[in-house]
């Protein structure tokens, strides 16, 4: 052991590790190597000179000035991102038991990575080609008639893996620090320093939500740049056309978040259910207990779960509110007849307002630390919050006005501003409303503990009243921002005649709502890493004040997991407006006719619908099923190791943790299939069906319409329902 022990403490940090170590390394320990650092500093200055000239070329006389803005907003991010990565690679890892700990889940968490890529990484190609071959034979929209059928077959394709590839990199970069930040949380509360802990386990976080809004644009101008470059200059193709061939990208990241969150929850929810059940109930030992073989795939689960999938989800949320809103800005200008600089405006305000995020939120996860009369973690992350939210106030404010003034109308500004005040006081409330009903000191929890001290049943009884009773204020809020943001935008009287304005009214809240999303997704990517730390500890048998100080951020973990989701779902539900009505604009396009109206009286129409709800409820149950066949498999190899070597339970024996870290792995993956194929394939099959039974041309598409719609509506409910339920339970 002795000997281990040595070698182990020999061992090196990977090469990215020390790299890391040795460049940010300096801001803390200030141990600088001054001719080092002035080689890197010159070549970074030098590489974004470079890239920046190229990009003011490619963005054209309008958009250049506008995407190096862009451009320059993500490369301070990503080096803000460095710094912090520095901050917690520099920080000691603890003891010789908790660097074992964190180097299995590590390798748990990177081994689950690497087979779930590898199978999305051969359906995306599936995808692509399946992509290539539909766009290849399309009908293509009149205003991008300058694109011939086989290069919009190309582009679409190309755009799609791109945006896969950034999505997927966006989950793969949250793991990757989640799993190194937790040792050192860790060590930080063995050592009883409380506000350090918080500060590495939030600014872990943080690292992960800065490099995903990052990544998300960068994809975006760069592919921007591209198609400029290949039909602006070379064909006759508008530059305010562009937006429309952007489509691939945002189902690109879709396509990534939805096996990511599918295959990370199964993971995540079946091994921590076979870890308590054999552990609590039939063992009788601790949660998180060394003795436990299921102990290590449980904590790798927070991170593939929770990390990972949401870094995906929300990834995926910023990329169609992004492009969505081009298109929208690019038809409003269009039907405006705003003059060329003012409609380049219009087209990429939102890449500018996103871009705000990151240097917003990094103002206020700085200001996240714990100060005398916090209550408790939460009211740092609060304080910080609400630093990030009256900068994102002035910010948007200024860029508003700077991007949206027009001479025509020169009080639409203002109406697109008040826009994004409510989407800023719509995140806000949706986040505080989680809270009440997820967190321990508010009386949604408390009512959940209380029945739990009379059984199972009127615990769960309770459980699932909360659940429902919480879906009900988030969706009146959501409903009073939709209709409130379109009439403001329709008051600008941009397009008195015609929603477009409306509708980007409503794209502007969305925007207001997400322009803080670093700061709320860094509160989420707090809440798995707080609970490895715990788990951790735990297991390295620390002292009970370790456990007290993590316990405390666990707790405040399942808040922020939780409002982070009702943050997301929020989100989701402004977007969904805009993608349905960009959806009906596409189908007018190509079909050469009007297509305003989905009448639901029409008895096609509604069993579309039907179909909707009926998918929403089939997916839930076949998740769920899942999770519960793989738990079922935890159990299963659990009891057989511990019936196998009865030595784990006295502390003679060590389990084979690698056992069901590789069942979990397996079975998640082989369980997501079906769920995948049935939200993938069933809108495909609805539309073919009502086409192939009607010789109205437009009524499939009607039905499809119908159950895009109905099938959205019961999905974001029913995720707050399962979110707001399930943070309120762990609480309780």
């Amino acid at each position: 052991k002795q000997k281990k022990k040595k070698m182990f403490e020999k061992e090196k940090s990977s090469a990215f590790e020390e790299y890391i170590i040795t460049t940010y390394g300096s801001l803390f320990h200030h141990q600088s190597n001054g001719h080092a650092n002035s080689l890197f500093l010159a070549f970074g200055l030098s590489l974004i000179a470079g890239v920046l000239l190229i990009m003011q070329i490619l963005g054209g006389a309008n958009g250049g000035y506008v995407i190096s803005f862009v451009f320059i907003s993500c490369m301070s991010g990503i080096l803000f991102a460095g710094y912090i990565t520095g901050y917690i690679l520099s920080e000691d890892q603890g003891t010789y038991e908790m660097k074992n700990l964190a180097k299995a889940i590590r390798e748990g968490a990177e081994g689950f990575l690497k087979v779930q890529y590898g199978a999305i990484s051969k359906m995306a190609c599936v995808v692509a080609v399946v992509l290539f071959f539909l766009f290849l034979f399309r009908e293509t929209l009149p205003e991008l008639s300058a694109v011939s059928p086989f290069y919009m077959a190309v582009l679409t394709s190309v755009s799609f893996l791109i945006g896969a590839f950034c999505s997927g990199f966006a989950g793969y970069i949250g793991v990757w620090i989640s799993v190194r930040a937790n040792v050192r949380v860790a060590a930080a509360a063995s050592a009883g320093n409380g506000d350090k802990a918080l500060k590495l386990a939030f600014r872990g976080g943080a690292f992960s939500a800065i490099v995903s809004a990052c990544m998300c644009m960068l994809g975006l101008i760069l592919l921007y740049c591209g198609i400029y470059g290949l039909f602006v200059t070379s064909f006759d193709l508008k530059s305010t056309h562009v937006p429309l061939l952007l489509g691939g990208y945002g189902f690109g990241a879709s396509f990534v978040a939805l096996f990511m969150q599918l295959g990370g929850g199964i993971y995540t929810k079946a091994a921590d259910v076979g870890a308590d059940m054999c552990g609590k109930i039939d063992c009788g030992i601790p949660e998180d207990d060394p003795r436990n073989p299921a102990v290590i795939a449980d904590l790798v689960g927070d991170n593939v779960g929770d990390c990972a999938g949401s870094m995906a989800d929300i990834f995926e949320s910023i990329a169609a509110e992004i492009i969505g809103t081009m298109i929208l800005g690019a038809t409003l200008s269009s039907e405006a007849g705003l003059p060329s600089d003012t409609a380049a405006s219009f087209v990429f305000y939102p890449l500018v307002i996103h871009s705000l995020d990151v240097f917003v939120s990094g103002v206020g996860i700085l200001f996240v630390s714990k100060q005398k009369g916090d209550v408790s973690s939460l009211s740092s992350m609060r304080r910080g919050y609400t630093v990030t939210m009256v900068c994102a106030i002035v910010l948007f404010s200024l860029f508003t006005r700077l991007m949206l003034y027009t001479d025509s109308a020169p009080d639409a500004w203002w109406s697109f501003l008040c826009c994004g005040y409510l989407g800023i006081a719509t995140s806000f409330a949706l986040l505080y409303i989680t809270q009440y009903y997820t967190d321990y000191h508010h009386g949604p929890v408390q009512s959940i503990a209380r029945a739990a001290t009379t059984g199972h049943g009127t615990n769960v009884i309770q459980g699932i009243a909360i659940g429902m009773e919480s879906c009900a204020l988030p969706t009146i809020v959501i409903c009073l921002v939709l209709y409130s943001s379109y009439k403001l935008g329709h008051a600008s009287n941009l397009t008195p005649t015609t929603t477009t304005a409306g509708l980007f009214g409503t794209a502007v809240a969305t925007m207001g709502m997400l322009c803080t999303a670093v700061f709320v997704l860094s509160m989420n990517n707090f809440g798995p890493i707080a609970d490895n730390a715990g788990g951790i500890v735990e297991m390295s048998s620390s002292h009970e004040s370790a456990r007290k100080i993590t316990d405390e951020l666990d707790a405040v973990g399942n808040v922020t997991k939780a409002a982070t989701k009702g943050y997301a779902v929020g989100g989701s539900a402004l977007a969904c407006f805009l993608l349905f009505r960009a959806y009906l604009d596409e189908v007018s396009a190509i079909a050469g006719v009007k297509f305003e109206v989905i009448n639901i009286a029409k008895v096609e129409v509604l069993i579309g619908g039907m179909l909707g709800v009926m998918v929403i409820f089939l997916f839930t149950g076949w998740a769920m099923s899942a999770v519960g066949v793989t738990a079922q498999a935890v159990v299963v190899e659990v009891r057989r190791q511990i019936q196998q070597r009865p030595g784990i339970l006295t502390g003679e024996e060590v389990p084979k943790y690698g056992e069901c870290t590789e069942i979990v792995t397996r079975a998640a993956l082989k369980q997501m299939v079906k769920p995948c194929i049935l939200a993938l394939g069933t809108p495909v099959f609805v539309g073919l069906l009502f086409k192939s039974i009607s010789d109205d041309r437009l009524l499939a598409v009607e039905v499809l319409g119908s159950y895009l719609m109905f099938g959205s509506v019961t999905a974001l409910l029913m995720a707050m329902f399962l979110d707001n339920s399930g943070g309120a339970w762990d609480n309780a």
